[in-house]
Parts: C-alpha cells; sequence; structure tokens
C-alpha cells in the first residue's frame, strides 16, 4: 500500500530545475509504494500497442482530460484534484523492471511508457524513475516507444538517442495545443507547448525518431491547430504524427466540463455540440474498440485536414530501413552476461 512520504524531494530545488517550469500553486502529496510488478499487459483493441511501464499513478500536469483519472479510485481516491496532488511514486520501478526483463518469458518486446499516466512529470526530475528504467532498457537492449508532455524529457536525449541506435526508440511528444495561454487553460501544469517543441527538436538532433500526437482533438476548441501543429512538429525534426479524439469517462466528464465552462465560457457549448456530434449524440463513447474513434462528418473533415497537412509536411512517410513492421521482425533483446554489469555498454 501507498505510504505518504514527509519529506520528500523537491524537484523544483534540484539540479533538473532547468527542465521544469514555476512550482504550481496545488499542494503535492506524494505517496511511495513497493510494487509487485511493472510490466503491465494490455489487451485493448483500442491500444496499439501489448506491454507499457508506468512509474507513477496520478499527474501533477492535472489536464482536464485525462482518461487515466478514473485508475486513481482503486487507491480509494478521487479521479478530480486527488488525481492531480495525490502522486504515487513506484519506488522500486527500476529493480522490477529488470527482475522482470531477465525472466525467461520475456521476449523482448516493446515496453510502452506513459501507457497510463506522465512518466515525465516533475516529480521524475528528483526520483529519475523513468531514467533509470530506460537505463536498464539499454542494458537489455529492449525497444521502448514514449509519449510525453513533460519537457524534461530532453534531459535524457543523449540516453534515448543511444537506445535508438542499439535497440529501437521512438518519442512522441503530445502537443495538443498550439498557443501556449490555451493549452494551460486545459493542461495547468503541463509544460508549455513551445517548451515541448523545443525538447521535440533537441530529441531529433540526439538521433531518436520523434513524433507528434494531436490528442485529444477537440472539436471546436483545437482542431484548427492541426496545420500550424503538424508545420511546428516538422520543423523539429518529427517524422510522424497521430491524433485521437478526446475521451470522457463517466468520472472525467464533469473534470472537462467544469474547466471548460471557467477557461472558455463563450465556447463550451459550440465544443459540447461537436463532441456530441462526433459521439453520436452521447459525450462519450465507451464501447470496446471505438472509444479512440470519431464519427459523422465532423470527424471526417477532422482528419481529413490531418492527413492533407500530414502528406504536405511528409510526415507517416516510410522511409528506407525505418517501416516499423521491418523493425519488428528484427530483435535487438539480449540479456546482459553474468561477467558485465547491468549497465555495461
Amino acid at each position: 500500500m501507498p505510504h505518504p512520504v514527509n519529506n520528500p524531494p523537491n524537484p523544483w530545488s534540484s539540479t533538473q530545475v532547468e527542465y521544469l517550469e514555476e512550482a504550481p500553486a496545488a499542494t503535492l502529496q506524494v505517496f511511495e509504494e513497493q510494487a509487485r510488478s511493472i510490466i503491465t499487459a494490455n489487451d485493448s483493441p483500442d491500444l496499439p500497442f501489448r506491454y507499457s511501464v508506468n512509474p507513477y499513478r496520478g499527474c501533477i500536469h492535472a489536464c482536464a482530460y485525462c482518461y487515466a483519472r478514473p485508475s486513481h479510485q482503486y487507491l480509494g481516491w478521487g479521479a478530480g484534484t486527488d488525481f492531480d496532488r495525490k502522486i504515487v511514486v513506484k519506488a522500486n520501478a527500476p529493480e522490477l523492471l529488470e527482475k522482470e526483463l531477465s525472466h525467461k518469458g520475456w521476449q523482448g518486446d516493446t515496453l510502452v511508457f506513459s501507457g497510463n499516466v506522465d512518466c515525465y512529470q516533475p516529480l521524475e526530475a528528483s526520483y529519475e524513475l523513468t531514467r533509470r528504467c530506460l537505463e536498464i532498457c539499454l542494458a537489455f537492449r529492449n525497444p521502448v516507444g514514449l509519449i510525453t508532455k513533460g519537457a524534461l524529457v530532453r534531459r535524457d536525449a543523449a540516453l534515448l538517442g543511444e537506445l535508438a541506435r542499439r535497440a529501437r526508440a521512438r518519442v512522441h511528444l503530445s502537443i495538443p495545443f498550439a498557443d501556449d495561454a490555451v493549452a494551460r487553460k486545459i493542461e495547468p501544469y503541463a509544460s508549455r507547448s513551445s517548451l515541448r517543441f523545443e525538447a521535440m527538436r533537441a530529441l531529433s538532433d540526439a538521433g531518436v525518431p520523434t513524433g507528434v500526437s494531436l490528442s485529444p482533438m477537440i472539436p471546436g476548441l483545437n482542431d484548427s491547430d492541426i496545420p500550424e501543429l503538424l508545420e511546428r512538429a516538422r520543423d523539429a525534426g518529427a517524422q510522424s504524427a497521430f491524433m485521437m479524439p478526446l475521451r470522457l469517462p463517466r468520472e472525467v466528464l464533469p473534470v472537462f466540463d467544469e474547466r471548460l465552462e471557467e477557461a472558455f465560457p463563450d465556447r463550451a457549448g459550440k465544443v459540447r455540440r461537436a463532441i456530441q456530434e462526433m459521439r453520436g449524440g452521447k459525450m462519450n463513447e465507451a464501447s470496446f474498440g471505438a472509444r479512440f474513434q470519431g464519427a459523422g462528418p465532423r470527424w471526417a473533415a477532422i482528419q481529413r485536414l490531418f492527413e492533407v497537412h500530414c502528406q504536405r509536411l511528409g510526415l507517416n512517410r516510410a522511409r528506407v530501413g525505418d517501416a516499423a513492421d521491418e523493425a519488428e521482425e528484427r530483435s535487438t533483446f539480449r540479456r546482459p552476461s553474468r561477467q558485465g554489469t547491468l549497465f555495461d555498454r
């Protein structure tokens, strides 16, 4: 069970503070736990990955739309401010990952970081759990996929570049809003959009294949940002892009609705109607296989806009030696020898 930490490390006074912005006004409570496992298997038809690693529970980025919010209820907490301010740290995540990768049944499948909450939220600056897990993946030559809103990821650009060269690594920066001020209203404590593009440039320069996620796409709020976001991503070195429509599970809907009304009172009604238009008259689609898909003419127009600009900018083009199916055929996974140390290069 998670237990509260009386004097947790403060990321805003650490040596990594250069990668973070100002400390949030919200009170932060930190809990540590000794997790029993760290690799999570996923069989949902909605998600494009099988295995994920999440060193943290809850996320101080406090994104109003975060579909992971209901997971906090398994701890007896709420999906609202509890999710934003009560952060659980899986203190033994690196040790667990080493143990699970060493198991004879593990075959070196791609591990996705941030399958649930952001692995580069500010506490990572102090705990370095994601970094230590990536070092273990490098030692095992285990492929990695990563998605984040945290500009802190550029701290690990060299490490991710080495992982990309020795195994496979790809990083997607989640950047759904072009304007920093608009983003701050919906994603109050995530890194500014402009800083995420800077992080993308640093990763690309380090040899890491990068992409951009325009998710969630919220019709009536950020669909007009698509051309600018894709162009800025291309200029920052991105090779790929994807987007998914907004999801509003039962516990997330009131959090999002309250924030939307507060931040955009003149547009809130329009946005609600647009969401319902792409969800068959509902605010959410809960059916497996359809949760991350939109419907109707408005969503078709958004998809077309996205596809046209991806084609114009050369995003999502297959590159020689870089096709996903070809890469998956070449297994890089290997267990470190007993004679060497775990972090031998």
